[in-house]
């Protein structure tokens, strides 16, 4: 989840959902994604780069995150 972005510097950084670890945004974070901008609190997928900064942000979906859908209850 972004934590925060600059757009005017394209810095910033997010929190892993499974660790809540903080990292720092990779320079090209955005470069080739269909993203312009981030906005704080908005879920994405994305890569880390040799230096552990994130890269490739893509839009994320539960899938891709793997978290569980709703509930089915079950009826007698």
């Amino acid at each position: 989840m972004i934590k925060s972005y600059d757009p005017g510097t394209k810095t910033g950084s997010l929190l892993r959902d499974t660790d809540l670890a903080e990292i720092e945004l990779g320079a090209e974070a955005l470069t080739g994604s269909i993203l312009r901008m981030v906005r704080q609190g908005q879920r994405v997928v994305f890569d880390l780069d040799e230096h552990g900064r994130a890269v490739r942000l893509r839009l994320g979906s539960e899938v891709d995150m793997q978290t569980p859908g709703p509930v089915e209850r079950l009826t007698d």
